[in-house]
């Protein structure tokens, strides 16, 4: 379940690939960058309102969540492609904007079915997994660049029809695959899963190599299928890592088996009761005339309970602030590369960059943040703060530029996108519980694209179309002269940039004000009732062995 989970995961990241295909959408249909930049807003919009997927998984099974996300993807990309190909007739812009905003929102069927089904599969490894999981996510835009190449060559329009028909594959194939299942926890689980950890830093680190290769030499066709294949290879390499788990998992069953321990039937079965009483009584409690009377932090709360608590406004305004701004950057990626004198194939190194260290950040948040909580009681959101600091920096870069800074600020800002995610999750299943996950963390991202519209398309894109008609004006020509606005030279991006610095740092202000608020909490030990709850499955399942 969890290798299959990776490679859907590895193949729900095409909206992070929009910097690379967007100027084909720009020059093919015309558009100016305010234009874009309102494809761009939905695109995100899909991307992150996943409400609708959260609230069919509470009532359907995986494999239909999967399904549903399998045609979403395929028909909304499927028809950006044949417009950008020339297929069929010019679409209206909303036209436009809605096959994007399908497409993008088909990654959060994904992620609801295969990264919320891993959580609740492995509660007390949840940063772990969310780390793991959003990592392959993360480096999603440099494999579909490595196979793009292999299959279609240097066609960037391609690119589009392989991100509309390969997820749809990966999830139509391994749909039976990803189910809930009660698991207990094994001993060595942690190390299993940084076995995996290693094998997908090996999968970034080549990725990276062959991203640097191909800037300094010329790669031919075979030597793309060469890589692709590789590439592919070590996505399949964790299976081997899960298949030997399987065994010894299965061996130890047997020797349980065969060699019962003693333990005291009645206890387990008294403690079974009582948690069947409680549940019962919390039920008969109506969600309405407790929404404001939230139970403790850690404990599940209700989707009212959660939303409408001052732990989740703060957390919803820290977002708005770091996601907003780092999709706004992301998807200016292309056009700040065109504006700085950038060739086109450096800027398909920023987003191979941004793809790459998206992944480190990711898989650094998720293990880092987990063990900073279990050895020294850090907060989560402490953790979130110092992120939010060090996307800052790569605004700045960008605001302020010097030779090569755009390589640099791509790091700086994939890294800090990455790592946000795995935070933001962890935080709230943390929070307000397992029981409406699916639902909350869909919920939680909402500030993204909401903050995306308005830093991305009602502040950069029309500072930069602005930037773009004066320098129209000084060449003595009008809008009507040029098919699209292009503007040139540091001043595009600049106060943009500086916007965009200054509300992530007032997100860093927020979000270390949740720190505060929530220190007491992560001081305690948030995973206790997990443990307890696998030490009374273990001792049921001995008991019924026994009487049998």
């Amino acid at each position: 379940m969890v290798f299959a989970s990776f490679l859907i995961m590895a193949c729900a990241g095409a909206t992070y690939l929009f910097g690379t295909y967007s100027k084909d959408i720009k020059s093919t249909l015309g558009y100016d960058q305010t234009t874009l930049n309102l494809l761009g807003f939905f695109k995100d919009l899909g991307a992150n309102v996943g409400v609708m997927s959260g609230l069919i998984a509470e009532v359907t099974p995986t494999w239909f969540v999967l399904v549903i996300g399998s045609a979403m993807n395929f028909v909304g990309y499927f028809m950006i492609w044949l417009t950008v190909t020339g297929k069929v007739a010019k679409p209206r812009v909303w036209q436009m904007c809605l096959y994007i905003c399908i497409g993008a929102n088909s990654q959060n069927f994904a992620n609801t079915g295969a990264l919320v089904t891993c959580v609740k599969n492995f509660p007390e490894s949840r940063g772990v997994m969310l780390g793991l999981l959003k990592g392959y996510v993360g480096l999603s835009g440099a494999i579909f660049t490595q196979l793009y190449f292999a299959i279609y060559g240097n066609d960037s329009k391609s690119l589009i029809l392989l991100i509309a028909w390969l997820p749809a594959v990966v999830s139509l194939v391994f749909v039976y695959s990803i189910r809930q299942k009660k698991v207990v926890r094994q001993r060595n689980e942690i190390n299993v899963f940084y076995n995996f950890l290693y094998i997908s830093i090996f999968l970034a680190l080549f990725l990276m190599a062959m991203n640097i290769a191909e800037k300094q030499v010329h790669f031919t066709k075979a030597a793309y299928i060469a890589s692709a294949t590789i590439c592919c290879v070590l996505l399949f390499v964790p299976l081997t890592v899960a298949v030997k788990q399987e065994i010894e998992v299965w061996n130890m069953k047997k020797l349980a088996e065969e060699e019962p321990s003693e333990v005291k039937i009645e206890k387990p079965e008294k403690d079974i009761d009582h948690l069947k009483e409680d549940g019962e009584k919390k039920e008969m409690k109506s969600c309405l005339l407790t929404v404001f009377d939230p139970p403790p932090r850690g404990e599940d709360y209700t989707i009212l309970q959660a939303l409408l608590s001052l732990d989740m406004i703060i957390l919803f305004l820290a977002t708005f602030c770091g996601l907003g701004s780092s999709l706004t950057a992301l998807d200016n990626l292309g056009q700040i590369g065109e504006s700085l004198g950038y060739p086109n194939h450096a800027v398909s190194s920023f987003v191979s960059l941004v793809s790459i260290w998206n992944y480190f950040g990711r898989v650094f948040s998720g293990f880092v943040s987990e063990y900073l909580l279990a050895k020294h009681k850090l907060p989560r959101p402490l953790m979130m703060t110092l992120v939010l600091l060090l996307s800052c920096a790569g605004h700045l870069l960008i605001a302020f530029p010097v030779p090569g800074s755009v390589y640099i600020a791509s790091i700086l800002m994939g890294f800090s996108f990455g790592a946000q995610l795995p935070l933001l999750f962890a935080i709230i299943s943390e929070l307000f519980g397992l029981k409406y996950f699916s639902t909350l963390f869909n919920c939680g991202q909402l500030a993204s694209p909401l903050g995306s519209y308005i830093l991305n398309v009602r502040v950069t894109g029309m500072l930069y179309d602005r930037e773009a008609m004066k320098q129209l004006t000084a060449r003595g020509l009008t809008r009507k002269d040029v098919k699209d606005l292009t503007c040139l030279g540091s001043q595009c991006y600049k106060l943009p940039f500086v916007i965009l610095a200054a509300v992530t740092f007032f997100g860093a202000l927020v979000s270390l004000g949740l720190a505060i608020r929530t220190r007491k909490f992560y001081k305690g030990d948030i995973y206790k009732k997990f443990r307890d709850s696998h030490e009374s499955d273990e001792s049921a399942m001995v008991s019924d062995s026994r009487k049998s």
